[in-house]
């Protein structure tokens, strides 16, 4: 009875997990070493950008901001994305250019007001 009731509970688990954990909204997470077009990282950072100010990480005055550029650059380790938003109505002088930073591929890597 327990092994039948073990069996059960782990097939249940392996054919639900999956569909618990998924996240429909974040179709920017990428394998592989095959860089990604300037589209789909610009793509990618409006998204993170969105999600930074839905969860209050970033004001709201954000949220109408689009990319202002999109270029790779030499990261330390290697290549990487460099997207730039500028808030030209920034209150904070230091807070007025948004830089976010993604693996070649794509992959989100950080998010700041320094540029580095």
């Amino acid at each position: 009875m327990t092994k039948i009731t073990l069996a059960t509970l782990t097939l249940y688990t392996a054919l639900w997990a999956p569909a618990v954990s998924a996240d429909p909204g974040n179709s920017c997470h990428f394998h592989g070493k095959k860089p990604a077009t300037e589209t789909t990282v610009s793509g990618c950072a409006q998204q993170r950008k969105d999600n930074l100010v839905k969860t209050g990480k970033l004001d709201t005055a954000w949220g109408a901001i689009k990319p202002a550029s999109t270029e790779a650059v030499d990261g330390k380790k290697d290549k990487e994305w460099k997207v730039t938003f500028k808030d030209a109505a920034a209150k904070d002088k230091s807070k007025e250019t948004l830089y976010m930073f993604f693996t070649l591929p794509g992959n989100f890597i950080a998010a700041n007001f320094t540029g580095k």
